[in-house]
C-alpha cells in the first residue's frame, strides 16, 4: 500500500507516467499496474487517463491528501527507528527563495556542529515551488516569506525581517544621499527579479503605490545576475540589506536605505505540518528557534 502511495505522489509531482515510473525507480508498466490496483481496493477512479495524465478525479486528489500524510507518517517511523538505533543522519533536503539563500549557512552551519552525521541538499526556488515541493514531501524545510501570500499546510517559523536597499553607483543619481523614496527609486532605470519571484511581486507592490509602474530593463530569476550586473556600476537594482551586506559591493556601489515608507517583510523557516515530526526537521526548527532572535537582530542592525 506504501509503495502504491508513492506511486500517487510521483504522479502528482512528475504530471506524467513515464517520469514518474523513473522518479520510483520502476517500469512505467508497473507504476501503471499498482495505480489501478489501488484504484480497485478503494474501488473509486483516482486518475484521468487518456494518451497521457490528465490529472487527478475529485476522489483521487482526497487519496492524494492522504497518501502525503500517510507516506509522510511511514517515512517519519522509518527516520525515528534509525535515529535511535545510530543517532540523527540521513539528508535535510531544503530551498530557498534567492533573497535568502545567504541566510541559509546561518542554520545549517551550527546544525552540523550539533549533528556531524545529518548531510544538506540545498537549492535556491520560488516561493511557490517551495510550499509545493513541501507538501509533496520533497523538500523538508524551506527558507522564504511567510506573509502576504498562502503558506498551506506548514509550520512557520519567523527568522528575520526583510528591509531593502537601493544599489546604484556611488558618483550616480542617488548615489550620495542618505535614503530615498519609493517614488524616487521608481524614476530609474531597474534590474529586477522575475515576476515569479515573491521579492519582484513585493517590490512591484510598493513601486505601485508610490504612483511608480515597474518597467525594469532587465530581469533574471538569478541574484548572482542581478548583482554582477550592479558591479559594474551602470546599472540600479533593489535588495534587501542582508543580501547587498553579502555581496560586499565596490567601492563604485553604494547600498541606500529606501523609506517613505520604511517597509519589511518577513522571511521564516516553514516545515510540513506533521505530528510528529521526522526526528531531522524537529531537530532542526529546534536548532533555527534557538538562532532566531540572534539572526533578526543582526539582521535588523544593516
Amino acid at each position: 500500500m506504501i509503495e502504491r502511495l508513492e506511486f500517487i505522489l510521483a504522479l502528482a509531482r512528475e504530471q506524467h507516467f513515464g517520469r514518474a515510473a523513473q522518479a520510483c525507480g520502476v517500469s512505467q508498466q508497473t507504476l501503471s499496474a499498482g495505480v489501478k490496483q489501488l484504484e480497485e481496493r478503494l474501488g473509486v477512479l483516482l486518475v484521468q487517463r487518456g494518451s497521457r495524465f490528465q490529472g487527478f478525479t475529485p476522489e483521487g486528489e482526497r487519496v492524494l491528501d492522504w497518501a502525503r500524510r500517510i507516506v509522510g507518517d511511514a517515512r517519519a517511523m522509518r527516520q525515528e527507528v534509525a535515529a535511535l538505533r545510530r543517532g540523527l543522519s540521513g539528508t535535510l533536503r531544503m530551498a530557498a527563495v534567492p533573497t535568502a539563500t545567504p541566510m541559509v549557512a546561518a542554520l545549517t552551519t551550527p546544525f552540523r556542529a550539533r549533528h556531524p552525521a545529518v548531510r544538506f541538499s540545498v537549492q535556491s526556488a520560488t516561493s511557490h515551488e517551495i510550499i509545493r515541493q513541501i507538501a509533496n514531501l520533497e523538500l523538508d524545510a524551506g527558507l522564504t516569506y511567510i506573509e502576504d501570500e498562502p503558506l498551506g499546510r506548514v509550520t512557520a517559523l519567523p527568522l528575520y525581517r526583510e528591509h531593502y536597499r537601493l544599489l546604484t553607483a556611488a558618483d550616480g543619481i542617488y548615489g550620495g544621499r542618505e535614503s530615498v523614496t519609493w517614488a524616487e527609486v521608481g524614476r530609474i532605470p531597474l534590474c529586477l527579479l522575475t515576476p515569479a519571484m515573491q521579492n519582484r511581486r513585493i517590490i512591484d507592490r510598493h513601486l505601485r503605490a508610490a504612483g511608480a509602474e515597474p518597467a525594469p530593463l532587465l530581469e533574471s530569476n538569478s541574484m548572482i545576475v542581478l548583482v554582477t550586473h550592479v558591479r559594474t556600476a551602470k546599472w540600479a537594482s533593489i535588495m534587501p540589506a542582508a543580501l547587498a551586506e553579502t555581496f560586499r559591493l565596490t567601492e563604485r556601489v553604494r547600498a541606500v536605505p529606501i523609506t517613505d515608507p520604511n517597509v519589511s517583510h518577513t522571511i521564516g523557516l516553514v516545515v510540513p505540518e506533521r505530528d510528529p515530526m521526522t526526528p531531522l526537521v524537529a531537530a532542526f526548527l529546534s536548532e533555527a528557534r534557538a538562532i532566531a532572535p540572534e539572526l533578526a537582530a543582526e539582521v535588523a542592525a544593516l
